[in-house]
């Protein structure tokens, strides 16, 4: 095996087998797969763990119970290769290094990069750029340049809301597909704030903060004309992503000032309230997210344990499952798309780097073909 151990869980047969968990000195989650002549890493259980129950096979396993420090009653399912698995792939780069933007757009081919940061002096910009599946075209620009704003819609039919100008501000800009119109502010000012909406009628900010009075839980609905305070979120905490649409929504990890730090805690907004769901496995903040409801989510990157992260999370609306990697740990990434093509660019690596590397997320679709004679 590629990792000694021992008191390790195990299902499958002779030709195709699973291994997980188990100690070293410490206890570990790896998890291999055995093809009948060599052994693979593959993704991790969530928590690492000796002695549990396992039963199953290669592609669906479970492992329950078992000792953590003290002993667990949690149970994880395992989906393996007999479903389509996702991965990144190099696309085209941004015109300029940023970071701090907001990416929308619910298509793989046709996003929008808002705003940002320029390094090395972290210049606000209000640069709008289009990818179309192959590169990035500069449009009109903000009429108010910012960075660690949020926003929603598609690349025709965009909204853009708070940030850092860098004085914090609550000024709402909509796009029609050429041009940026300032319409009616944000109720509250704030900067690393959260968002998401299917269209420049239809959108929800949440979460933030202001430097001066910590954070936000506050969530408005926009309705095509103005902001309505609608429930707050559970916990208050700023710097993350935001997923979905104003009646289905996710907020997933971010920052508690004063508080935990880093967190993991994922939220699912119905319409109406926000409801604590089961957390993402690493806690970060600053996370790029794609999709567009509430029940299917994909996070990338942040800021976490070890520094910048490269993981990436799927929400199948119950749980958070971890899939491949991106290429190189970043923060503040933007995102658009959905779980089976979704966009990652730009972001900043720690110290203060900004790139302009935009990586495209995809799943192969499992085709059906009926042969006759």
């Amino acid at each position: 095996m590629n990792t000694a151990r021992s008191a390790l869980g195990g299902t499958g047969t002779q030709t195709s087998a699973l291994a997980f968990g188990g100690a070293t000195t410490v206890n570990v989650a790896n998890t291999e797969e055995w093809n009948g002549t060599s052994w693979t890493e593959v993704a991790d259980l969530s928590t690492a763990r000796i002695g549990m129950a396992a039963t199953g096979t290669q592609l669906a396993a479970l492992a329950a119970g078992g000792e953590i420090s003290p002993i667990t009653a949690a149970t994880e399912e395992w989906t393996g290769a007999g479903q389509p698995v996702g991965a990144w792939s190099t696309g085209g780069s941004l015109n300029t290094q940023k970071q701090n933007m907001v990416g929308v757009g619910t298509a793989q081919t046709a996003a929008l990069s808002i705003g940002g940061e320029i390094p090395p002096s972290n210049t606000k910009t209000g640069q709008t750029e289009l990818y179309d599946g192959t590169s990035w075209t500069e449009l009109n620009d903000l009429n108010t340049a910012r960075a660690k704003g949020a926003g929603g819609g598609t690349s025709t039919a965009a909204l853009t809301f708070g940030g850092s100008t860098p004085t914090i501000t609550a000024v709402t800009e909509s796009w029609n597909g050429s041009a940026w119109t300032e319409v009616n502010d944000l109720n509250q000012a704030r900067q690393l704030v959260a968002g998401c909406g299917a269209n420049n009628t239809a959108c929800l900010a949440f979460g933030g903060e202001d430097p001066g009075t910590a954070n936000f839980a506050l969530t408005e609905l926009w309705n095509g004309t103005s902001w309505t305070e609608v429930a707050d979120l559970n916990t208050a905490r700023n710097n993350l992503p935001g997923s979905g649409t104003s009646t289905s929504a996710l907020g997933s990890g971010g920052y508690v000032q004063g508080g935990t730090a880093n967190v993991g805690i994922t939220e699912s907004w119905n319409g109406t309230s926000w409801t604590e769901v089961n957390d993402l496995n690493t806690a970060r903040s600053g996370a790029g997210s794609a999709g567009a409801s509430n029940t299917a989510v994909l996070a990338f990157g942040g800021y976490g344990p070890g520094g910048d992260q490269a993981v990436t999370e799927e929400w199948n609306g119950a749980s958070w499952t971890e899939v491949a990697d991106l290429s190189s740990g970043r923060q503040r990434p933007a995102g658009a798309g959905t779980t089976t093509a979704g966009l990652s660019f730009g972001g900043g690596t720690n110290p203060g780097t900004s790139l302009t590397a935009t990586e495209e997320w995809s799943v192969p679709s499992n085709v059906i073909k009926v042969l006759t004679d």
